[in-house]
């Protein structure tokens, strides 16, 4: 692939952006988490707990949660996702509440066959209810290095980022009538699982199982948040991402991803929604 100097010009400015975005990490896997299925694929890899392995085989995928339920918070953690033919594999790093009528904010990373690009699948829940599905096709080969995955939840809005860019702002629009998740503590899920019936391609390709294992690897998991206890919240002191919102320039990387890498976007599916898109589409 061929990139023009003014290409190559954004590149460098969003990888310096993103270099002096990214946190230093403070969490632990051992102390924050609990691998709670998989009977064994999932592995703390060290013994500072700063690295987690998920495995997937014919039998079995596998899963963290947190230990703590969050209402609000900023969630983050560097992936390295499975190379090779991931067809039919789905890596996974989001919020969810407990029930029928959860909510959820959702990071899926959608595999595909040999030399073709992940999706990386976002989408929001409330009360049960998502079909607000963004997807992207990555400006880089996410099975390579660790990068950067970020979910930034406040009263406000909601803010998806990849190596500190913005990708995509759901904002608060309930004063129109558009739900949003507010109520209902949210622990962090982790998981590496097949769905090969609808993965990749709508399902066109099926999981190549003489690849397995399949392996994805975690590590800097960090989630700073209201913690929920006793039927009430509480929030760190002064937490910028409590009020964060997108300046101007967040809002313009959010135009770049949208324009150069979406793959998908529920706000202009007709075919879907033949009564009309949603009236609000964040």
């Amino acid at each position: 692939m061929k990139f023009s100097c003014d290409t190559r010009f954004a590149f460098l400015v969003l990888f310096l952006f993103a270099s002096q975005s990214v946190a230093v990490y403070a969490g632990s896997f051992h102390k924050d988490v609990q691998i709670h299925w998989g009977d064994g694929r999932g592995k703390i890899r060290d013994r500072d707990g700063k690295l987690l392995s998920l495995s997937l085989d014919k039998s079995s995928g596998s899963g963290f949660q947190s230990h703590q339920e969050f209402l609000y918070g900023r969630a983050e953690v560097q992936m390295k996702l499975v190379p090779g033919n991931s067809a039919g594999t789905v890596t996974t790093f989001y919020l969810k509440s407990p029930g029928t009528t959860w909510d959820e904010i959702d990071f899926e990373f959608l595999g595909n066959i040999s030399g073709h690009p992940y999706t990386l699948h976002t989408n929001v829940y409330t009360k049960g209810s998502g079909d607000k599905e963004q997807q992207f096709h990555l400006w880089f080969d996410p099975t390579v290095n660790f990068h950067t995955y970020c979910i930034t939840w406040n009263p406000q809005r909601i803010i998806f980022t990849v190596d500190g860019i913005p990708i995509r702002e759901f904002k608060n629009s309930e004063s129109i009538g558009v739900p949003f998740p507010k109520n209902q503590p949210m622990r962090l899920y982790a998981s590496l699982w097949e769905a090969e019936h609808w993965a990749t391609r709508g399902g066109l390709e099926k999981t190549d199982w003489s690849k397995a294992p399949f392996t994805a690897f975690y590590r800097n998991y960090n989630v700073e948040g209201c913690v929920w206890a006793n039927g009430k919240s509480s929030c760190p002191a002064n937490s910028p991402w409590f009020t964060q919102k997108l300046d101007k320039r967040g809002e313009d990387r959010v135009k770049w991803a949208q324009s150069k890498y979406m793959v998908y976007n529920y706000c202009t599916d007709k075919r879907r929604f033949p009564r009309g898109v949603p009236a609000v589409c964040t």
